[in-house]
């Protein structure tokens, strides 16, 4: 490995440091470095950058410094230039990221090495339609989440599995996540806990009306079409909670399996199982 870019969430404490340190470790070693920021530029005038075109042509893997938020930015960035993405956590929850900040420098060095793995993480790509057209495109990695606006009332979303009818849900969104995202919002709403290395969708209503609602989970070649029912102005279709559309009546959204995979660089053999009990239990005696 002879280049890696860095994606800096400059908004986190000592950031200016932590990426000088990261940037003086690699080039020592002998590594061309790319830096693009994500995030205020405040305090950060002085950090050489790349732009993203620029990150994706040359780098043959990502750091990411933030949290999950940086790095669900950085899977949407990355993942056409078949990019494998490394993620140390500048955050609070960090469950996507790879290692906290104390165990930086003999990451980097297992990184530099090779001694690492490549796990791939299904991506979901959302498409809006209007009048018939298709206006815009989105990829993410954890959901496409479709809700009312503050003000507005209940929302009606008929929904579709590869053109067959479910229902019409009554409720105020729907949510439609991937394996990765089911440990988000999909959970936060009542959707099942799902192993990430699966490739499927979840199909979770936010606050339905009706008893009869339930999450739905179906295969990775499906295609979920949602139509909008309801003549409220304010629905927004969200990517990742860090992309949004504005949704007009008689919308329809179609969400299905994206063409490109998100690939995480995994140095330690902790499985998923360990990180729900760490992160999920925090501060809760789980031991047996």
């Amino acid at each position: 490995m002879n280049s890696i870019g860095i994606i800096v969430n400059v908004e986190k404490p000592d950031i200016n440091q932590i990426t000088a340190h990261i940037v003086s470790w690699l080039e020592n070693n002998g590594i061309k470095v790319y830096v693009n920021i994500v995030g205020d530029l405040c305090g950060t005038t002085q950090m050489q950058t790349c732009t993203e075109k620029e990150l994706i042509e040359n780098c043959q893997c990502v750091i990411v410094l933030g949290g999950d938020g940086t790095l669900l930015h950085s899977a949407r960035l990355i993942a056409a230039g078949d990019i494998p993405i490394f993620g140390v956590n500048l955050g609070q929850l960090g469950f996507l990221t790879e290692i906290e900040l104390n165990d930086l420098t003999p990451a980097l060095e297992k990184l530099v090495s090779g001694e690492y793995r490549i796990e791939e993480r299904m991506m979901i790509q959302a498409t809006v339609y209007r009048n018939g057209k298709e206006i815009s495109k989105f990829y993410g990695l954890n959901d496409a989440v479709i809700t009312k606006g503050a003000f507005a009332r209940l929302i009606r979303l008929k929904t579709y599995v590869n053109n067959e009818y479910v229902d019409i849900y009554p409720a105020d969104g729907l949510i439609i996540s991937s394996p990765t995202g089911s440990t988000a919002y999909s959970l936060s709403a009542g959707g099942p806990l799902v192993v990430p290395n699966l490739e499927l969708m979840i199909v979770t209503p936010i606050c339905p009306h009706t008893l009869s609602s339930r999450p739905l989970v179906v295969d990775r070649d499906s295609i979920i079409k949602v139509e909008l029912q309801s003549t409220q102005a304010e629905i927004m279709l969200t990517i990742d909670g860090q992309r949004g559309h504005s949704l007009k009546s008689f919308d329809e959204i179609i969400v299905q399996k994206s063409p490109h995979n998100a690939k995480f660089i995994k140095l330690s053999n902790r499985g998923f199982y360990e990180i729900l009990r760490k992160k999920l239990k925090e501060g809760r005696n789980t031991d047996v």
